[in-house]
């Protein structure tokens, strides 16, 4: 069944220039008009999807301004479209093109870029995170990807832009994602550079490649924002990540962020929406490698535990645990390096809270905080739920003890989720308020630049 046309505005335009019935005319004509910006491949379907709320970019929208006014004999203001203010992040919408995809890539670039200090507007949709998730999961691939354009873009090229993303993914283990600084940089990058690169000159491989460097890019830059709190351009980010992937036909790197879009409706309290995610993320990764599929299905364990669905739980974290068994010389691709046995256990220590199972989620404890020096963010992160378990379990003698440890690890980590960890075993200790030592560690942790 045909979905109803959602842009009433465009619609009208389009059936008072005479291609109401001739979407794949007015297509053409697009492609023609946009030929200086490099290759648009815009067809009847895009078309179809602009008519039902996708939003292509500035430039598209002024192109088809401009066929529109010559038809019409009158000029046609972009604002005419119907497809909302130029200026604003918008609806988190799964791009049916790869031009449409780089168009939506450089508006919320460039947008982020000039108003980092200003959280988008909306909050997570799991209704479009659903959407996304289909179409990166059922939708046919691209063609060829060749591309003739400003300037030539080489696999050197290429191979710089993975060398960046691992240095500001270094940044944000570190360092976390709270101040605005590393994510500006990382925005503006994206805006002024790859964007020119992918608007550029390239071969179908060379295209691929990019595509997948550029996803692991816009990805990192996701996950910057859900960790600094701005959950409505996290979801914008992974989304175009999403794409990106889809278009370098790299699956494993698409599980991948489908998992981070099922963490991040895990910590919104989007339980259901985040197990059908997850699942998803691992039906699509098909035949992984094991570390791939030991952090896919301990995110699935993360959201059947936050639901209360122990089987399915403790089924997640076996098949997760088995799969870091078989991990062997084939260590996966260099995104997945991160994810340790320390992960899983932390992993194992938050999902077996949630089922209210304190004995067995603190036996993971240990392993949970065996971390590399790296892991500055994740230790301080392990921690507070060590100590919120304790809380919960009634322990708090040894919830005070690593309540302590908390303020020390959370020293020069600017994270939105450490906060809120902070704030959660504070209310979680609140009633035994009275206690001098619960006071004194609760002023202490206060006290902390990670819980202002």
């Amino acid at each position: 069944m045909a979905r109803p046309v959602t842009n009433a505005a465009f619609e009208g335009l389009l059936l008072a220039a005479g291609y109401g019935n001739a979407h794949a005319a007015f297509a053409r004509q697009l492609n023609h008009a946009g030929r200086d910006q490099g290759v648009w491949r815009y067809d009847a379907a895009s078309v179809y999807w602009w008519l039902r709320g996708r939003r292509p970019g500035e430039h598209v929208q002024a192109a088809m301004a401009e066929i529109l006014g010559r038809k019409l004999g009158r000029p046609v203001a972009v604002t005419e479209l119907g497809f909302g203010a130029t200026d604003g992040i918008g609806t988190c919408v799964y791009p049916a093109t790869v031009d449409g995809t780089i168009d939506t890539a450089e508006r919320i670039w460039a947008t982020l870029s000039k108003h980092i200090n200003e959280q988008a507007s909306g909050s997570f949709d799991s209704g479009k995170a659903e959407q996304a998730a289909l179409g990166w999961r059922y939708d046919p691939p691209d063609g060829t990807l060749s591309r003739s354009g400003r300037q030539p873009v080489s696999l050197t090229d290429v191979q710089s832009l993975y060398a960046l993303a691992d240095h500001f993914t270094d940044l944000d283990r570190r360092h976390g994602s709270g101040s605005p600084r590393i994510r500006v940089l990382l925005a503006d990058f994206l805006v002024r550079q790859v964007t020119l690169m992918l608007r550029g000159t390239y071969t179908d491989a060379v295209g691929r490649d990019l595509m997948r460097a550029a996803a692991t890019l816009c990805g990192q830059l996701a996950f910057m924002s859900y960790d600094a709190g701005d959950q409505a351009n996290a979801q914008q980010h992974v989304t175009i990540a999403l794409r990106l992937a889809k278009a370098a036909d790299d699956r494993l790197y698409g599980a991948h962020l489908l998992a981070n879009l099922a963490t991040q409706a895990v910590h919104l309290g989007h339980t259901r929406e985040a197990i059908r995610l997850a699942e998803a993320a691992i039906d699509g990764a098909g035949g992984a490698p094991a570390a791939v599929l030991t952090r896919l299905h301990a995110t699935a364990a993360t959201a059947y535990g936050q639901s209360g669905e122990r089987r399915a739980c403790q089924l997640a974290l076996a098949r997760a645990e088995r799969a870091l068994d078989r991990i062997g010389a084939d260590t996966g691709p260099r995104w997945v390096s991160y994810f340790s046995p320390a992960h899983l256990a932390g992993a194992a220590l938050r999902c077996l809270g949630d089922l209210r199972l304190y004995s067995q989620a603190l036996r993971h404890a240990t392993d949970a905080l065996t971390l590399g020096s790296q892991n500055t963010r994740t230790r301080a992160l392990h921690t507070a739920l060590v100590a919120v378990t304790h809380a919960r379990a009634g322990n708090t003698d040894a919830a005070c003890d690593w309540g302590r440890k908390l303020a020390q690890h959370t020293e020069g980590v600017h994270s939105r989720r450490v906060q809120q960890r902070i704030h959660e075993f504070a209310v979680t200790l609140g009633p035994q308020g009275g206690c001098p030592q619960v006071n004194d560690v609760l002023h202490t942790l206060a006290a902390t630049p990670a819980a202002t």
